[in-house]
């Protein structure tokens, strides 16, 4: 194995155990405080607004930061903020409990800088040849690591406080720096922007000017505001009203769908070969078994058959998810990777930060089974881009 590659994985699982692990403890607190469910969501809202800002951003700083100091920067930023944060936690009150959102929206800010530089490093410390398949492996350890640590998460709070867990976080997020700070520096070299608008500007224009990277974005638009009917809030409602069960279930099927996007991982890592001959087909094919689970789960009301779907849901999603990531490491030059990823990351969190908000609304108007049918038309408008453009995804590949 690649020893930057491993590296890069390494530091990142321990910074995704401490993400998972930081988000638990920053929920129970904000509740315990305030008995507010709403100000707890308001959580994932601050973060998602948080990394739209950053991803507006973070083109300021490539072809000035040396990309690998600009990834390890990045966490030694957000254990710091951390540090900060721990000392705040012990002297928090209801009066002042508004630190803690400015805290974790200066972490986010950080986050949304280090998730696209990742994607963009990872072509710089793995051949071509070899992209499908450290990006199935990187999904498995990810996707196995956010499984198991929701689940270790409440486990945690019997033991410790919330306020012991957060210095436990940052005990990872001091692992995570340090062996991000042993990559090797990569050679990126970008042309002189006029100006800084110009540089925010960089990767919009290469999405734009690139007919295959023009369609995913696009794709990620309708995927992204198909998504949102996945939040809590929304799953919550319809665990208790279509289903009719506990909210344990709702738990339940969070916990079929990571194992979904495992086993899809495991399969694109483990037929690697298979799939890059067939990148369009199996992107289109994810893209479909997405859309037709979606409807069926819209319909269900039988729990057992919901927690089939789910599973069903995170493997067709990760079936298309990690050939689709191959198509745009391989799209642009190395140079262009991490603008392009930054803009991509600014239509995910800007048009799901808007879309849990319409989704929401929705629910409310329409009825929680009429926003999955709604998740599930988005889903096959995905499918039609795809089959449009099949013959396009994979002439893509192959001219690298």
């Amino acid at each position: 194995m690649n020893r930057n590659y491993s590296l890069l994985l390494l530091g990142q699982s321990f910074a995704n155990i401490g993400d998972v692990l930081y988000m638990v403890s920053i929920i129970s607190t904000i509740f315990v405080l305030t008995g507010s469910a709403t100000a707890a969501s308001f959580v994932p809202f601050t973060i998602t607004s948080s990394m739209f800002v950053s991803s507006l951003l973070t083109p300021l700083l490539i072809g000035k930061v040396n990309l690998k100091w600009l990834m390890a920067g990045s966490q030694i930023g957000k254990t710091i903020l951390l540090v900060t944060l721990g000392f705040i936690l012990i002297s928090i009150t209801i009066s002042n409990y508004y630190l803690i959102f400015l805290i974790i929206g200066l972490i986010a800010i950080f986050d949304g800088c280090a998730s696209p530089i990742m994607q963009t490093l990872i072509p710089h410390y793995v051949k071509t040849e070899y992209l499908v398949r450290v990006n199935g492996m990187a999904e498995t350890v990810i996707q196995m690591i956010k499984a198991v640590m929701w689940f270790l998460g409440s486990l945690f709070l019997v033991i410790l406080s919330s306020h012991q867990l957060i210095w436990l976080v940052g005990g990872f997020f001091i692992f995570s720096s340090i062996l991000l700070c042993f990559l090797e520096n990569v050679s990126h070299q970008t042309t002189e922007s006029k100006g800084k608008l110009e540089q925010i500007k960089k990767g919009w224009k290469t999405l734009s000017n690139t007919p295959v990277l023009r369609k995913i974005a696009l794709m990620n638009f309708f995927e992204t505001i198909s998504g949102t009917v996945w939040i809590a809030a929304i799953l919550y409602v319809f665990v208790s009203d279509a289903l009719q069960v506990d909210k344990k279930w709702w738990g339940f099927i969070n916990g079929a769908f990571f194992l979904g996007l495992i086993l899809g991982s495991i399969y694109c890592f483990r037929y690697t070969s298979f799939v890059e001959k067939k990148f369009g087909a199996f992107i289109f094919v994810g893209s479909i078994g997405s859309f037709l689970v979606t409807l069926m789960f819209s319909l269900n009301s039988v729990p057992i058959f919901a927690l089939l779907l789910s599973l069903c849901i995170g493997l067709f999603g990760q079936i298309k998810n990690i050939p689709q990531q191959t198509v745009i490491q391989t799209s642009v030059s190395k140079e262009e990777l991490s603008t392009v990823y930054t803009s991509l990351g600014a239509i995910g969190t800007g048009t799901f930060g808007v879309g849990s908000l319409i989704m929401g609304m929705v629910a409310d108007l329409l009825g929680i089974r009429m926003v999955f049918v709604i998740s599930g038309l988005l889903l096959a408008i995905v499918c039609i881009v795809v089959y449009n453009n099949k013959q396009l995804l994979v002439s893509n590949v192959i001219e690298q």
